[in-house]
Order: structure tokens, then C-alpha cells, then sequence
């Protein structure tokens, strides 16, 4: 037998243990949906979701998410609905369950607090008052009865509300003070849940389901609005929407422009807007401090004109829908242009068309040669930033060009530079696209007027491959004249052989010794084999160490370093002429060694040589020969480099704005938001609520009242306070009505 003692016997009337009932799943689910946490939580995911639609462009074109984020995660990006996160089923769905979560919470918690506020606790036992925080203990003179109506009189004035339970032995004062505490936890709390319903009424939700219900669809071409169809359309009745209409000046316009994100819908307005007169208002710089449109709105219904002015932040309110002074645009500008052929030179063409219309611009005798010119948008002030600092690279090149120790930075643009700025309007400029046969399409802003850079007047030509990129500027430099018709004319001598030829002699025999005639055959194949090269029109192969090569060499440019990503490795064959040309002819052609002298040789053969060219187009074109100043050695300087920088212009053409006549149009951002005065409601609710409970404690105090033993006329007197939050102030205000009601005191 074991020796382990026995566990003693249950009594018989102790009951068996029982397991702990788990409650019901949905009263779990019910707990969870209606607590704070989740809420937090909730909002939590909403905050950063915010963050995420404040950072991701919304409502973009898909072309310039997949510029920006690359085909991968654009398309999963696309897929998380991130470029409409305001409208994403899974952001609805989260201000759903805030909804309910944040109700539940209210729902549960608000018999509590009415029934909190109603409660005195008069029943506290007098006893129980030794253990509060603060408490007193004293005497007032006189009875029970004057005791009472002196410290209701008190607490009346201070503004305690007060409840008296006569007891046996005495009579208990329970009061309380600051009961808006409470109050503003529920208002709080409503807040919420009203700017939630606000921003559900407001977003895409309504939108969809009237779209569902009505059997509309998203309009993904293009085209003019009138050819939309009804089945793209809204009704004027639609409770909700937010879009842009554009009114040109003199024109009227009815049909707000919805943005979707694979096109947009159309919502049709109950009223018609025209546009008057835009109103803009520029400071000294040229910076726009007012925008304005005089406007008639045309009731469809009564035929009722309104005139009004929309400024901004001064929007205008018709029939529900809410008119804002968004933007402005361009209403259709006549534009005179000309357009300057670049290979071969030629007379200009002359175009006109207006902004926002297409031009069909011949290039060649055959059709495949056509470009297609849309003419983008004119800009009438462009305020940029004029100042220079030396030691920030601000070039946006169309093709740069770096000199080695000799040239240095010599393309750049108007950009805005942030570490020093000097603003100024520098004039009109208007942009472009021009597609050829193969339906490839390039970006150009041009700017119309020379704008003074570094020093030096120049034109700027813009170009860019793609949206999402920058301008890079061409500069091209301005005669005495303000145009640019002398350097097109030097251009167009530099792809005419004949002329080059003629410009080699020249020079050949401006710069033979007169002791070394034998060296004149030899300088004027040098010359002309630089400004072949530099016209792109002489190509070699790579024979590094040839010594015949190095013999034609010897005059050549210092060695260039290609921008925009061409390399100095790649074959001259390759190129397009300019410097590139040059640099790579040096290094395929000429030793190491010997690269440096040549260079500089032959940058100087270069440069005698394109004055020659640019003395010969001068007096083709019936002008004077040229000085030689500084004025025209900065002009040449700036030449070549505009030279070497148009090889690698990607246009046939250069498209200069002549003459324009500007038509403005006003944009508005049209809104019909219901929900926008619950989001008002609940921010005035947050507002109180707020200030309610970190401003607003509650107080709670008892105060006693029991005849004095063994003395008369005297009123024994315990109190006691309680405080939500503590603070010193409450500490005070305690020490006052001890001091106010006791005669002497004992703790």
C-alpha cells in the first residue's frame, strides 16, 4: 500500500466546480465592434490611408502613374485602388465600421451618462466621507435648519447644483459641478460620426449608386462635350457630384466634366454660367494676386439672369450647387505663327490656328513628311526666376555640351532657382506638340520675346520627351535686331556646302603666315573638315593612332564631354555633328598624348571659321559686316554653342510665335455636396466637445450637517470632493468653501 496520504473528502454540501460559460460570438463581436480600441484603430487605418490620397496625385491619368511608379507597381498601386483611395471600396468600407463602431459606442454609453446626470449620490453613507482626498471636518453655529440654508445659499451662488436627503441623524448636501464633462464625450463622439456621413454623402458612393441605378457608364474617349451621349450623362438632379467647367470668355457653358479614373462623366447643370470678362490682377514681379469672373447664370427652368462675381475663396451659391473660382485657362487664343526650317534653310512658314486645334505642317514633298502641330496653350506672363548663382547647376540643356578648361556651362533655362530669386515676367510663350507619320509625339514651349541671361539675350526653346519630365531650354542667342533671324541664317550657311567651302578659304587665307604659303592648302582642308564635322555632314571611322588622321587633327577641338547621354566612346558615324562630332573625332583620331594641343587648335580653326560663315550669311542678307567687339565675340560664343546644341534638336522645324490675340476662360469647380452641413454640424461638435473635456472638470461634494453633541445651537459639519481629474485649482477651490462654511475645523 502506498503511504501518500488521501485527499480529505469533499463535504457533501460543497457544489462541484463549473466551467466558465464563454459568452455568445455576436455578443463578443458586438463587445469588440462597440469598443474604443477598435475605433482608434479605425481611425488609425483612415489617418494614414489620408496620408497615402495626400501624397499619390488622385484621379492622374494612368500614363502618369506608370511614368512615375514604373508598369509594376503602377499596376499594383492601381490594384489597391491608391489613385482613388477617397472612393475605394475598402476606405468606404473602413468609414462604415467607424460609423457603426463609434454609434455602438454612443448607443451603449448614453443611458449611462443621462442616468450619471440625474444621480446626485445623496445616499453616500457619512461615514464614507474620512475616506475622500479632501474632506473636512468642522462646526457652524446655529442649528441644523440655518446650517442648511446657509450652505445651500453658498452653493447656489457658486454654482453647484445641489440635492438634500433628510436623514435620521442629519441631513446630507450631495451637489455636483461641471456636468458638461460628460456632455461633451457625446458630442465628441457624434462628431465623428456625422464628418463620416458627411464625407460617405459627398464621396463616390452616391455617385456610384446613381450611376448603377440609372444604368450610366464612365466616357473614356474624347471628342467635343456635345457629342457625348446620354448614356454618360447625369441628371441636374443628381444629389451629389464635385467637377470642373470651363466658360470661355463670351461663351456659356452647362455641362460640369467629372473625373473618373478610366474617363470621366458628365453632369449636367440646371442652369447655364457665361463668362463676361475674366478679371486677373498682377503684382510688380508679374505674380497673379487676383482672379475673378464676371458671370450671368441662365436658369433653364425660368429663364432668370443672375449677375454675379465668383472670386476666390468667394464662391458663388445657385440652386444647391456651389460655384468656386478654381483656375483659368486658355478659351481658344488666335495664334500667328512661323515656322523656321531647320535643315536647309528656307523661308518661313506661316500658320495660324487657335489653341487647342491641330495645324498639318509639310516638312517634304511627300505626305509621310507631314507633321501633325496641336496647339497647346499660351501663356501671356511667365514669372521666372532671373538671378544667377554660379554654384548651383541649373541648365536644362537640350543637349549639353561641356568644353574641357575651356567653354564651360553654356546651355540652361528659366528655371526657378531656390537658393536666390529675383522674379521676373519675361513675356509670352506658348507650347506645342508636334506628332509625325509614325504617331510619335514631342512636347516644345517656346517663349516669344529674347529673355536676358548671364549677360546675354537669348530665345528659349523648350523641348521634352514625356509629361512627367521637365523642359530642357535651347538657347538660342538674339542679333541687334531682337531676333533670331542672324543665327538662323548662320545655321542655314553651315549645312550649304558651297558656303562652307568659301568660309574654309577664308579663313585659310586670313590665317596663312605670309612666310608659310605652302601651309595655306593644308589650313583650308583643316577648316573645312572642322566645320564638316560640326555640320554633321563629314563622317570618319575610328583609327586611333592614324598618323594622317592626327595630321587633319592637328587643328581639332578640345575634347567634349556629350551630354544628355551621349558617349565619347561612341563612333563619329554615329553622331549628328556639334561638338560631340569634334570631341569624338579627337579622341577616335588623335593620340593621347597629343589631344590636348589639337584641340585647342583646332577649337580656334573652328571658331575663325564660323565667323567667316557668319561675316558671308550677313552679307547674303544685305546687312553690314560685323564689328569686332565683345558684343559680337559674346554673340559667336553663344552661336556655336546654340549650333552644337540644334543637332540634336528633335524637330525639323522651329516653331516661333509671331502674333497672338488672347482669349481667357475661367475654370470653376462645381460642387452639390449634401453632406457638407453634417461635416459643419460635426465639426462645431468636436469643436465642444473637445473643449468640454479638457477644460470642464467634474466635481462632486457632500456636506453633512449633524447637531454639535452636547452643544447647542451648533451644527457639526463634514465634508468631502471628488474630482475627475486633479488639479491644483481643485485643491483651491476646496480650501475656499472649507473656509466659506466652517467656523473651526478638525480633520
Amino acid at each position: 500500500m502506498s503511504d501518500t496520504p488521501l485527499a480529505p473528502p469533499l463535504p457533501l454540501s460543497a457544489p462541484a466546480p463549473l466551467p466558465a460559460r464563454r459568452q455568445p460570438l455576436m455578443r463578443e463581436l458586438l463587445d469588440l465592434l462597440a469598443s474604443m480600441r477598435f475605433a482608434v484603430s479605425l481611425l488609425t487605418v483612415i489617418c494614414i490611408a489620408s496620408v497615402i490620397g495626400t501624397v499619390v496625385k488622385q484621379r492622374e491619368p494612368l500614363n502618369n502613374y506608370v511614368n512615375q511608379f514604373g508598369p509594376f507597381w503602377s499596376e499594383v498601386f492601381g490594384k489597391l485602388d491608391l489613385y482613388t483611395v477617397y472612393g475605394a471600396w475598402w476606405f468606404l468600407l473602413i468609414l462604415g465600421f467607424l460609423v457603426t463602431s463609434t454609434s455602438l459606442c454612443i448607443l451603449r454609453n448614453t443611458p449611462k451618462i443621462i442616468q450619471d446626470l440625474r444621480n446626485y449620490k445623496e445616499h453616500v453613507r457619512e461615514q464614507s466621507l474620512q475616506s475622500f482626498h479632501h474632506k473636512a471636518l468642522g462646526h457652524m453655529a446655529g442649528g441644523t435648519e440655518a446650517a442648511l440654508a446657509q450652505v445651500s445659499s453658498l452653493l447656489s451662488g457658486a454654482g453647484w447644483k445641489a440635492k438634500i436627503q433628510v436623514r435620521d441623524r442629519g441631513v446630507m448636501v450631495a451637489a455636483r459641478k461641471g456636468a458638461a464633462n460628460k456632455v461633451g464625450y457625446l458630442a465628441a463622439h457624434s462628431a465623428i460620426v456625422l464628418v463620416c456621413l458627411g464625407g460617405l454623402l459627398d464621396g463616390d458612393l452616391l455617385l456610384r449608386g446613381l450611376m448603377w441605378a440609372q444604368n450610366k457608364s464612365v466616357y473614356e474617349g474624347g471628342g467635343l462635350i456635345s457629342e457625348v451621349t446620354a448614356d454618360h450623362r447625369l441628371p441636374p438632379g443628381n444629389p451629389s457630384f464635385r467637377g470642373n467647367l470651363m466658360v470661355p470668355e463670351g461663351g456659356r457653358a452647362a455641362t460640369a466634366i467629372l473625373s473618373m479614373p478610366t474617363g470621366v462623366v458628365l453632369q449636367d447643370l440646371p442652369f447655364d454660367v457665361e463668362l463676361k470678362k475674366f478679371i486677373v490682377e498682377y503684382y510688380d514681379t508679374g505674380m497673379p494676386k487676383l482672379f475673378a469672373s464676371d458671370v450671368i447664370i441662365r436658369d433653364h427652368d425660368t429663364g432668370k439672369l443672375t449677375e454675379a462675381k465668383i472670386k476666390v475663396n468667394e464662391p458663388l451659391i445657385h440652386q444647391g450647387v456651389a460655384l468656386y473660382q478654381s483656375s483659368f485657362d486658355d478659351g481658344g487664343s488666335e495664334l500667328k505663327l512661323l515656322a523656321y526650317p531647320l535643315q536647309g534653310g528656307g523661308k518661313p512658314v506661316a500658320l495660324q490656328g487657335r489653341v487647342g486645334n491641330t495645324v498639318t505642317l509639310k516638312t517634304g514633298p511627300n505626305d509621310k513628311d507631314a507633321l501633325t502641330l496641336e496647339l497647346g496653350s499660351l501663356r501671356v506672363i511667365n514669372v521666372e526666376n532671373m538671378s544667377s548663382n554660379s554654384g548651383a547647376d541649373t541648365s536644362t540643356d537640350v543637349r549639353r555640351v561641356d568644353l574641357v578648361d575651356t567653354l564651360g556651362k553654356h546651355l540652361g533655362s528659366g528655371a526657378r532657382n531656390p537658393n536666390d530669386k529675383a522674379l521676373h515676367n519675361i513675356g509670352p510663350s506658348f507650347s506645342y506638340k508636334l506628332i509625325d507619320a509614325a504617331g510619335q509625339r514631342r512636347e516644345f514651349n517656346n517663349y516669344m520675346s529674347p529673355v536676358t541671361l548671364e549677360g546675354q539675350s537669348v530665345f528659349l526653346v523648350g523641348v521634352r520627351e514625356n509629361l512627367n519630365d521637365g523642359f530642357r531650354y535651347l538657347r538660342i542667342p538674339a542679333d541687334d535686331r531682337a531676333s533670331m533671324q542672324s543665327w538662323l541664317n548662320l545655321r542655314a550657311a553651315l549645312l550649304d556646302t558651297p558656303r562652307r567651302e568659301r568660309a574654309a578659304r577664308r579663313y585659310a587665307e586670313m590665317a596663312t603666315p605670309a612666310d608659310k604659303p605652302q601651309m595655306l592648302p593644308q589650313l583650308q582642308a583643316t577648316a573645312a573638315r572642322a566645320l564638316g564635322l560640326f555640320a554633321g555632314v563629314e563622317k570618319t571611322k575610328p583609327k586611333v593612332g592614324s598618323a594622317g588622321a592626327a595630321d587633319v587633327a592637328a587643328s581639332g577641338s578640345s575634347a567634349a564631354s556629350a551630354g544628355a547621354g551621349a558617349s565619347t566612346a561612341t563612333a563619329t558615324a554615329e553622331l549628328q555633328g556639334g561638338l560631340p562630332a569634334l570631341s569624338n573625332f579627337i579622341e577616335t583620331e588623335v593620340p593621347a598624348a597629343e589631344q590636348q594641343r589639337v584641340s585647342e587648335v583646332l577649337l580656334r580653326i573652328l571658331n575663325g571659321s564660323l565667323f567667316e560663315l557668319y561675316k558671308i550669311s550677313r552679307e547674303q542678307a544685305g546687312q553690314t559686316p560685323p564689328a569686332t567687339d565683345a558684343q559680337t565675340q559674346t554673340f559667336m560664343t553663344q552661336s556655336v554653342l546654340a549650333l552644337s546644341d540644334s543637332m540634336f534638336y528633335p524637330s525639323p522645324v522651329l516653331v516661333q510665335l509671331d502674333e497672338f490675340k488672347q482669349v481667357q476662360a475661367s475654370v470653376f469647380q462645381v460642387t452639390r455636396a449634401p453632406g457638407q452641413k453634417l461635416v459643419y454640424l460635426g465639426a462645431i461638435l468636436l469643436i465642444i466637445g473637445v473643449l468640454a473635456m479638457l477644460y470642464i472638470k467634474e466635481r462632486r461634494l457632500w456636506v453633512w450637517l449633524e447637531s454639535a453633541p452636547g452643544q447647542i445651537d451648533t451644527t457639526r459639519v463634514r465634508m468631502a470632493l471628488s474630482c475627475t481629474r486633479e488639479s491644483p485649482d481643485v485643491a483651491t477651490e476646496f480650501e475656499q468653501l472649507k473656509a466659506a462654511l466652517l467656523k473651526e475645523e478638525s480633520v
